[in-house]
């Protein structure tokens, strides 16, 4: 980072400065003093879009009254834009901003001194602390939450967790206490800093960054505690047993913290050696401990500082005067070809983002990398550098290309401290040794790169040792790092043909590449903090510490002409001082580019050129055009910058090239590019020639551009004797295509209209040239048709792409569009439109069997004679009926086999079920009936009456439905003739089958029948319907064959029991007891129950109807199903139990059975089987 002092603004009356705070949100500035002194300024933005810097001058500059005595303490709530500041008297004043002006919102007084007092992280609460040990704690809006005296201890310092759950205090003695929120004591803090230091130690400052733009890294140091004896402990946490700790060897007056919690500055003073006068210092430091950067701040009495809102400013109070200091930071940033890299932080992220934003289409990628340390660019790629969290002391680098796809990276066991890139090599260094690693050009990859061993592409050297063929082992070994140096090295850098590496003592070592050899040790007496080398390695520019640029010669030998000696080099009659940023021309040795402050100047040789105010970073300087980013003003908004801030800057060679040729004209402008050739100059040149048709000046700039394809277009225009066609052209280089075309069109030449458009791939104009013009035919208008249709491709907008196709009549787009756009129904339209065989029928049917649409998939395969095609198709979307009819049709072979293969694998894997629905789908519904039949017969005593009953029915409609194929299959044989003949045969085909297959035709009713009875006894027993729940449950009798006999006639007993008939319920106990399969202990608890029913109750029926028998005549009870007389069969009602007993009633067309007309009117389905009616 870079930092220097740019304005002091001077107090009234020279009254002196006690405190200042900066607000971060609106930018306000309020500075108290001495005789109730308070003012509120606001200065203008430094951030201006076009990268200029500005003066800062105040937009607001107000005193304001209410304090009488010392004003020593100003707080800012940058959330609801209020100022609290208190004096010496005790006296707090709330101000609030009104019209333009700072008026009194609160005020209080206590009359006691305040010692400290901080807003929370969100600005609702205040803590207050006074002198005689009272702590306040209240509400924005001026609201009392608890007020105590915590002990009667001596609180001098107090700060706020970022949470707001915790309350830090400083105290009188220099601890630190923690308590809660609510003003409860929790423990002490453990300070580190003050382990060798004598008591007494005056605590200066608590801060705590409240991490709300994130933090630098995973698990940083955020909470600071500093005294004025200079030593500083930053920790992680208020429990922190390792913090970061380290003195600062100076009086420590304030601290400030910026809002990124990157940078901490430390103001205080330096006592000179050998006299008492003291100096006023800025020490910033990151929170790792890390000196950053020193500024040196005049004046005596230094006391307070503040940062800026966007951490580019500070504010510092000395005497009677505010200084302003404005800072550069050291971002994480790089170009790489058109690509701005540059990372940041998120307070909801531990990771740090890096963006990629390529400039020229305003396209960003951002990448999400876990402890970015950082990253170097250079032409078009980048390397990231972060720290392996897995592995102690080891960091991977990154090889990304300009859009961040990672394409190699490696595993170095070293801190990078210091980077560099070439086009060929990543170079790092730490403060004892430096690597190289090769890295593979991904366009120039071959297999003798991929072969080639590490030794070849990385190499590590320790700085002490001078590297030779004894030191470049195959195997890098790190332990090398942990070797260390008196000497160690400050900073790097490269070019294509050396590598310099400064040390600390001022010698810089310079070794050649490839083989990296010790040339020279240069004795520059200089601690460099950056270094460049211009692009033919000659020249060096280095800027120190304290930001003195200056150059020194590489060229020339030591006086002993010994490889690897130290020698002075040649210090060139140049300097420069507060220059932060530096960049040689890429094309040009003798330019180069410097950041002075807000200037930036251009150097030719050692004259400079007139400065431009910028504020940017400079990116690329090549062309005589210097290309500079605006981080400040991205670092805003990271996630969305604009092109406006990339701001392109000509030098003045090429400002005055383009006035001359405005202005005086070509041959005065060719005279001053002669003196001063440039490529760049050239093309000029030539583009004004062009513009005035003076093709032999034209001709003459190119030939020193070197550029043959200007010559041959030159060449190509001298022989073009039309001088519209001529002027057209050049329009055309001049990438004026719409006055070039309006002059084709002029002369009548739309076909070269048309060529040109063609060639720029503007067919949307082509199509309106071709349709209004009359010119070109049938098929060019069907090519620029196509074109645009591809070009709403391109952009997924199918539907308009769709009406180009059709226009062009391109079919196979056409049917990719409809398939993207699920347009089924043209997909359809277009089968019916192919002709036979045509080539995309096969496409299409695959389009449809991706989406299970197998109707249409078979229609375009039989359409295109791929009959064996339709079958699979069917296979593979389980339509097997359809699949048996096609094999029939056209006479395949092994379709049953294959389906009885199928079925018998899903029968191995237990998938009963599927291997049923396959054989459904098939057509084969014997098979299905079968192999559900066994199924059911396999659960049966386990399954629950419901799923038995529907399998059972299932079964027994797949046995209908085969009663129905074998009708047809007899009637198609027989051709039209459908009499009762047919039928019958039809049945007796189906008996001859086989006796199992005989049995199932009624098998599966009849288990159903007793299920659906089973569950319609308790129904209506639930229901309260005693009387015929006894009477389905004698139905129940009948399928002792299907239920366990325990199960039917317990609940008969049950049903008999509840209807008050003990005459059946006697019945069936007697039969209860009879059954053999009873356990003995199951026989005397019935015969228990049935002794305490029947002693209170008579085994009488209380009631008995009987009805008459439709076929004799003969008396029977109304339950009885078979006639005793006459042995007549009645069937039961599938509704209510009853026997139906009237010859009209109601039958289902499905199961076939019957129910009463008046009790199936409720109904909209069969009772048993479900369907529908």
């Amino acid at each position: 980072m870079f930092v220097y002092l740019s304005k002091k603004i001077a107090m009234p009356n020279n009254s002196k400065l006690l405190c200042v705070a900066w607000n971060k949100s609106e930018g306000y500035i309020a500075c108290g003093g001495e005789n109730g002194l308070l003012r509120i300024m606001q200065l203008e933005s430094p951030l201006d879009v076009k990268g200029k810097s500005r003066q800062s001058s105040l937009s607001m500059n107000q005193g304001v009254a209410g304090h009488t005595g010392f004003v020593q303490m100003a707080r800012w709530n940058d959330y609801y834009k209020k100022l609290t500041t208190s004096d010496i008297n005790g006296l707090i004043i709330v101000w609030g901003l009104s019209k333009d002006k700072w008026i009194e919102e609160m005020v209080n007084n206590r009359h006691t001194v305040i010692q400290d007092m901080k807003w929370n992280a969100d600005g609702k609460m205040i803590c207050i602390v006074f002198e005689d040990g009272v702590v306040i704690v209240g509400t924005v809006d001026g609201e009392r939450i608890w007020g105590r005296n915590l002990g009667g201890r001596n609180f001098s310092k107090v700060e706020w967790s970022p949470d707001s759950k915790m309350l830090l205090f400083g105290m009188i003695n220099g601890e630190v206490h923690v308590y809660d929120n609510m003003g409860n004591y929790i423990n002490r803090v453990v300070l580190h800093c003050l382990n060798d230091v004598p008591a007494p130690f005056k605590l200066v400052s608590i801060y705590w960054y409240n991490g709300s733009f994130g933090y630098i890294e995973a698990n940083c140091p955020s909470l600071l505690i500093c005294y004025t004896n200079g030593r500083v402990q930053i920790m992680r946490s208020e429990i922190d047993n390792a913090p970061v700790v380290f003195d600062t060897q100076m009086r420590i007056e304030d601290v400030a913290w910026n809002h990124l919690g990157s940078t901490i500055a430390i103001a205080g003073s330096v006592t000179i050696q050998g006299s008492d006068r003291e100096t006023n210092f800025i020490h910033f430091y990151s929170p790792l401990g890390e000196h950053l950067r020193s500024l040196k701040i005049p004046g005596k009495e230094l006391k307070s500082c503040a940062w800026e809102g966007f951490g580019l400013r500070l504010a510092v109070t000395v005497d009677h005067l505010v200084y302003f200091a404005n800072i550069k930071p050291d971002y994480k940033w790089g170009y790489c070809s058109t690509s701005v890299v540059y990372s940041f932080t998120k307070p909801d992220r531990s990771e740090t983002s890096v963006v990629f934003w390529e400039t020229t289409k305003d396209e960003k990628f951002i990448k999400y990398m876990k402890s970015l340390t950082n990253l170097i660019s250079h032409g078009e790629y980048c390397c990231l550098i972060t720290k392996n969290e897995e592995t102690a002391g080891q960091y991977i680098l990154v090889l990304c290309n300009s859009i961040g796809t990672p394409l190699e990276q490696k595993d170095i066991d070293m801190e990078p401290m210091f980077l560099e890139m070439t086009k060929s090599y990543v170079i790092v260094a730490s403060r004892e040794v430096f690597y190289m690693w090769q890295f593979q050009n991904p366009k120039k990859i071959t297999s003798v790169h991929l072969s080639s061993r590490r030794s070849r592409r990385e190499k590590l050297f320790h700085i002490d040792k001078v590297p030779g063929p004894s030191t470049q082992n195959e195997n890098i070994d790190f332990n090398l790092a942990n070797v260390t140096t008196t000497n160690p090295i400050c900073a790097i850098c490269a070019s294509d043909k050396i590598i310099l590496i400064a040390r600390e003592n001022g010698v810089i070592h310079h070794y050649s590449l490839p083989h990296v050899m010790l040339e020279h040790k240069y004795n520059f007496n200089v601690l460099p903090s950056q270094m460049a080398i211009n692009s033919n390695s000659t020249i060096l520019a280095i800027v120190d510490n304290f930001g003195v640029l200056t150059f020194y010669q590489l060229e020339g030998q030591n006086s002993s002409g010994t490889t690897g000696k130290e020698f002075v080099g040649e210090r060139l009659k140049f300097e420069r001082k507060d220059v932060w940023n530096i960049k040689w021309a890429s094309d040009n040795p003798d330019l180069f580019a410097m950041m002075e402050k807000d200037r930036m100047y251009v150097i030719r040789g050692l004259d400079p050129e007139e400065p431009v105010i910028c504020k940017g970073y400079i990116c690329q300087f090549s062309d005589l055009q210097i290309k500079t980013v605006l981080l400040d003003d991205i670092m805003l908004y990271p996630e969305n910058p604009t092109k406006g801030l990339v701001v392109d800057i000509e030098i003045k060679a090429l400002r005055d090239t383009r006035g001359l040729l405005e202005k005086v004209g070509i041959e005065e402008a060719q005279k001053f590019i002669e003196d001063n050739p440039h490529p760049r100059l050239w093309y000029l040149l030539a583009e004004a020639a062009l513009d005035n048709m003076n093709l032999t000046v034209a001709e003459q700039a190119f030939v020193h551009c070197k550029d043959y394809h200007g010559i041959q277009f030159v060449k190509r225009l001298n022989n073009q004797t039309n001088e519209s066609i001529r002027k057209a052209e050049i329009l055309c280089y001049f990438k004026k295509f719409d006055e070039a075309e309006d002059l084709y069109v002029s002369m009548d030449r739309r076909d070269l209209a048309v060529s040109l458009r063609k060639m720029l791939g503007d067919w949307f104009r082509v199509a309106a040239l071709l349709k209004s013009g009359g010119v070109g035919d049938d098929v060019q208008l069907e090519e620029a048709w196509n074109a645009i249709g591809d070009y709403y491709a391109d952009r997924q907008k199918w539907q308009e792409a769709v009406s180009y196709y059709e226009q062009g009549r391109n079919q196979v787009r056409l049917a990719d569009c409809y398939y993207i756009l699920e347009d089924f129904a043209g997909l359809e339209k277009m089968i019916n439109a192919l002709p036979e065989n045509h080539e995309l029928l096969p496409k299409i049917s695959a389009m449809f069997v991706t989406v299970g649409m197998c109707d249409q998939a078979v229609e375009a395969f039989i359409k295109c004679n791929r009959v064996r095609d339709a079958i699979d198709c069917c296979i593979h979307l389980n339509q097997w009926n359809m699949a048996i009819d096609l094999a029939r049709q056209h006479a395949v072979k092994d379709i049953d086999s294959l389906l009885t293969k199928y079925a018998g694998h899903l029968l191995e894997k237990g998938r009963s079920m599927n291997a049923i629905e396959l054989y459904r789908k098939a057509g084969h519904y014997l098979e299905a009936a079968k192999l559900l039949l066994k199924e059911a017969n396999r659960i049966a005593k386990k399954a629950k009456p419901l799923l038995m009953k529907k399998m059972y029915v299932l079964t027994g409609l797949l046995m209908e439905k085969y009663h129905e194929q074998m009708k047809f299959n007899v009637k198609s044989q027989k051709g039209k003739k459908a009499d009762v003949s047919s039928s019958l045969e039809g049945f007796l085909e189906e008996d001859t089958a086989s006796m199992y297959d005989a049995q199932l035709v009624d098998s599966p009713w009849h288990h159903a029948e007793a299920y659906h009875f089973y569950l319609l006894t308790h129904t209506q027993l639930q229901a309260g319907y005693v009387d015929a729940a006894m009477k389905t449950a004698l139905v129940l009798r009948d399928y002792e064959d299907v239920l366990d006999p325990v199960n039917i006639y317990s609940l008969l007993a049950l049903a008999a029991c509840a209807n008050r008939a003990f005459g059946t319920c006697s019945k069936a106990f007697i039969k209860l007891e009879s059954l053999e399969s009873l356990e003995p202990a199951q026989k005397q608890q019935f015969e228990d129950l049935a002794f305490e029913i029947f002693t209170r109750h008579s085994p009488k029926d209380s009631k008995s109807n009987q009805v008459d028998c439709p076929s004799c005549a003969s008396s029977m009870p109304d339950w009885a199903s078979i006639c005793a007389s006459c042995d007549a069969k009645y069937p039961p009602c599938i509704v209510s139990g009853r026997t139906i007993l009237d010859y009209h009633y109601w039958m289902c067309n499905h199961c076939k059975h019957r129910a009463y007309e008046s009790e199936i009117l409720q109904r909209q389905t069969c009772p048993l089987c479900h369907s529908p009616f």
